[in-house]
């Protein structure tokens, strides 16, 4: 049963990535290029036949520009509960309506207003990569 769980989880981080490559305008293998993830690797995440470790998230969140919370709780690393789920901040990189350079501003805005930075990203995905080191190799080479 919780294997059942799980897949249905990777299907639907699948289904949420390439939407939000699409989204972003992004080439499957734009993405691969700016996140040094393998073309093949980030295929097999979208169809749901991997599950990415911590680090490909982050990497795929900031090429993307979403919350990398937002992705580990998708992936099933962390519970929305644990996320701080950052709805604002996933509300502003999704709005078709604003320019890049107005995303940035904003975030940058509601995160001092708030207290957090990006080092934040990174220290919550270093705390999630030690918590997933049963995790497989998150990439194939080509």
């Amino acid at each position: 049963m919780a294997k059942l769980s799980m897949q249905k989880t990777v299907e639907g981080l699948g289904d949420y990535l390439r939407e939000q490559r699409g989204q972003a305008q992004m080439s499957l293998r734009q993405l691969a290029e700016l996140t040094d993830v393998s073309n093949p690797y980030l295929s097999q995440i979208e169809r749901g036949l991997r599950r990415p470790s911590a680090e490909v998230l982050q990497q795929i969140a900031k090429a993307l520009r979403i919350s990398a919370e937002s992705l580990y709780v998708r992936a099933g690393i962390l519970d929305a509960d644990e996320s701080g789920a950052r709805m604002v901040e996933d509300a502003i990189a999704l709005d078709p309506r604003l320019t890049e350079r107005q995303k940035t501003a904003l975030l940058d805005i509601y995160r001092s207003f708030v207290g957090t930075d990006e080092a934040t990203d990174t220290e919550l995905a270093a705390t999630v990569t030690e918590a997933n080191q049963e995790s497989e190799p998150h990439q194939e080479e080509a």
